[in-house]
Formats: structure tokens, sequence, C-alpha cells
């Protein structure tokens, strides 16, 4: 029956909702509600507004990406209005650049050239190539161009109109691909000189991947054409390259990875490393007291082509003016920093390398050596004394231990055992060492 009641009441229920004067109690929203979804409306639009632009640059820049990939792009688009036939008029002068910037070149870093001195565009006789006075001031202005521009492979371009092809704009969004003194004034003397400038962008971008940079004249009062100046085409690096860029020359205090073909944090970097090679400094000391144990050092990977280049590379870093000393048993010897052979003195007078017999060459390897494994130790001289003009052209202790011994005549000081043998090898005894280098005036 408990169960019959409730079936009962079930659909009593039913048909009391199923009746249409039913009327059902909507609950309102709260106005806390009401002002929620406003404001949640209201940031949803401001979030709209933000990312607009953000996504229309985004899908810009993705279909000019995918353009650049295109075999069909064209770096340059065609002019507007079809061009004129280039004019045929000789140039009666040119401009040029004095010297080649210095490569490499990185984004934002400043553009010099092969010297490390400012670019300097000079004007010059078309004919003759030789720098010539300028008739009036003129206005220079500095355009990237193309590496690949002229197409032809020419070195000059026929005209103003064919010159102005080959500049190359900056990619949309972007700032302008060359900044700095742009706009130079060319005075009397026919020499414009370049104080700041450098590159927005690398040129990976372009389908040769070289810059060049150009010289044109903006305005020209003077009778005849001024040819314009092209530099070598070359690549321009990000800037983040330059973390790991070489130094030309490398300086005593550089990272021995700035050395050509060690690269930061390779297998030559970490061996060199573990033995405590860290500046290009110690790789030139020890290259000149220890060149056979420097190689074994670099194992087999470092081949004969590998070891010229790094070795070359190194031996244009500048040794500087300091000399150290170090003394031994009557004799005395002097080095640079990197332990290149500067002065020799036996008995406080110097001796030419010529002058070095057998005995005393071994001597001054074996002191050498000592001031090598105590390098951190030496004293700086206070005094830089005279480098003797036998040194000039054999600065390193390997040639000096090769020179051939010339005759010199024995003194009474000499031990008479050694008088038969001169050519005996023997271990210097630091004893006899004070009489047996002893020479004569």
């Amino acid at each position: 029956m408990a169960a019959k009641r409730l079936h009962d009441s079930y659909e009593h229920d039913e048909q009391d909702s199923d009746q249409p004067g039913q009327k059902r109690v909507h609950r309102l929203p709260s106005f806390s509600s009401v002002i929620r979804e406003a404001m949640l409306m209201k940031q949803v639009q401001n979030v709209f507004m933000v990312l607009e632009p953000l996504l229309r640059r985004v899908v810009q820049e993705e279909i000019q990406a995918g353009l650049v990939r295109s075999p069909r792009y064209t770096e340059r688009s065609p002019p507007e209005t079809p061009p004129r036939a280039p004019s045929t008029e000789p140039a009666t002068w040119k401009l040029a650049f004095k010297n080649p910037p210095q490569l490499p070149i990185f984004t934002g870093s400043k553009i010099e050239d092969c010297n490390g001195d400012p670019l300097q565009v000079i004007l010059v006789d078309a004919d003759t190539g030789s720098p010539c006075p300028c008739p009036q001031f003129l206005r220079v202005e500095l355009v990237p161009l193309s590496g690949d521009f002229p197409p032809d492979g020419r070195e000059e371009c026929a005209s103003a109109a064919e010159f102005a092809m080959g500049v190359v704009k900056e990619r949309a969004g972007k700032r302008p691909l060359l900044t700095g003194d742009v706009a130079l004034t060319m005075r009397g003397d026919g020499c414009a000189t370049v104080g700041e400038l450098q590159f927005t962008d690398n040129s990976s971008w372009l389908r040769c991947r070289k810059f060049r940079i150009g010289a044109r004249v903006v305005s020209n009062g003077s009778p005849g054409r001024i040819a314009e100046a092209m530099t070598e085409a070359f690549n321009v690096r990000d800037h983040r390259g330059e973390l790991y860029r070489k130094h030309y020359p490398p300086e005593l205090g550089d990272d021995v990875w700035r050395l050509e073909k060690i690269g930061k944090e390779g297998a030559f970097h970490r061996k060199l490393a573990q033995h405590r090679v860290k500046t290009v400094q110690e790789f030139l000391r020890m290259l000149t007291v220890k060149p056979d144990m420097l190689r074994a050092i670099l194992g087999d990977g470092m081949t004969d082509r590998l070891w010229e280049v790094t070795t070359s590379h190194a031996k244009k870093c500048d040794a500087g003016e300091k000399v150290y000393a170090y003394s031994g048993a009557g004799a005395t010897i002097y080095v640079n920093s990197i332990f290149e052979l500067v002065r020799v003195e036996f008995g406080g007078a110097e001796c030419a390398p010529q002058q070095l017999t057998r005995p005393q060459r071994m001597y001054v390897q074996q002191l050498c050596l000592e001031a090598y494994e105590n390098r951190h130790s030496l004293q700086e001289a206070d005094f830089v004394p005279l480098i003797h003009a036998a040194y000039s052209s054999s600065n390193s202790l390997p040639l000096l231990q090769n020179a051939p011994p010339p005759p010199v005549a024995l003194t009474p000081a000499t031990p008479l055992w050694f008088l038969g043998n001169p050519d005996m090898d023997f271990q210097v005894d630091d004893e006899l060492s004070q009489g047996m280098f002893d020479m004569t005036g």
C-alpha cells in the first residue's frame, strides 16, 4: 500500500505541473552579477583591440616570409614606370672606398676599414684611378646594395638610374638597413670620412645572402658625371654571433678560442683548458718554449694545415714591450711576454747568438725552460735592455739552438778536459757553470 501511495503521489504532482494555470517563479539576476558580466565583456573587447594589430603584423610577416622562400619572389620590385635606356655618357670622376671594410660585419656593430680606421670615400680620376681634389662641395650618400648587383658581374654601373635599381629596401616593420653617417659632405681635398655606420639587419633573407655598401653623389653641379662606388660583397651576421667572433689581430689577454680553428667549448678548447692554456698569451708561450708538447695536447685532430692556420693567426699578436729577466749561475736571459729571447748575458756582458758555444746554447735552453716553469713568479725587468740586432730576425729559442757554433777562442778558465771534445754532450753542472761560461771581452 505504501508503494501505491507513492506512485499516486508522483502522478498527482505531474498532473498539477501540467495545468495551464500553473505559474513558475523565475529568479531575477542580482545587481552584482550584471556588473560582473558587463566588466567581463569590456575586458574581452579590450583584449581583441590589443590582439588585432599584433595578429595583422604576424600574418603580414608570415606572408612575406612565404614570398621570400618562393622561387618566383624577386628581391627588387620592378619600377612603376618603364626604365629608360641607360646613359652612355662616360664618367669624368668616380667615387671609391679608400680601404675595404673589415670583416666579419655584425648587425649593430660599427663598420671600419681593414686597418681598424673609419671608412673613407675619396674622389678619383675615372681613367687613371689616382686621387684628385674635389672641384666643389659634394653631397655623398651611402646606401645598401644587393651582393649580386650588378647582375652581369660588372664593377660599375652605366648610369645613376641603374645604380638606383640595386638599392635594397628594409623589410616591412624594420628600421632602415644602413644607419649612422649615411649623408656625407666631400670637401676640396676629395675625401669624406664615415664616423658611425652599421647595419640593422642581417643578410640571410636575401637570395644571395650578401650586401654591398654603395656611395653615390646626391647633387652634382659640376660638369661631367661622377660614377658611384661599391664595396665587395660580404655577409652581415646577427650580433649574437659576435660573442664567438675571432679577433684580428688577437691580443695577449684574449681567450684562446679567439684563435682560428679553435671553437668555443670545442674539442681543442677543452683540451687546452685541461692543461691551463686559457689565453692567447699562454698559447704563444708554450708555442715558443714547448711546441711539441702543445701539438701533442691538441691531438691528432689538429692537422698540419689547421696547425699552420692557428699558429699563424696567434703569431700576429703584439707581444708588447714588457721584458722579464731570469738568472742562473753566471748567466741571465731576458724574454718578452711570450718568452721570445730578447737578450743573453754571460758574466754581465751581452752575447750575440753567433758567439754562443754549444754548451752555452744548451744552458740558455735550460734557463728558458726554468723561466717557463716559473713564469707566474717572474719579475719584470727594471729596464728594457737594448735588443741585439742578431735577435731581430731570429727571436726564438729553437733558431738559437740550431745556429751553427762559430769558432770561439777558449779561455784558460775553460776546463782542460773539454778542449779535446768541443762537441761532447753533457749535463751542465751548476758548480762549474761560472767558470765554464765566462766570456772574454
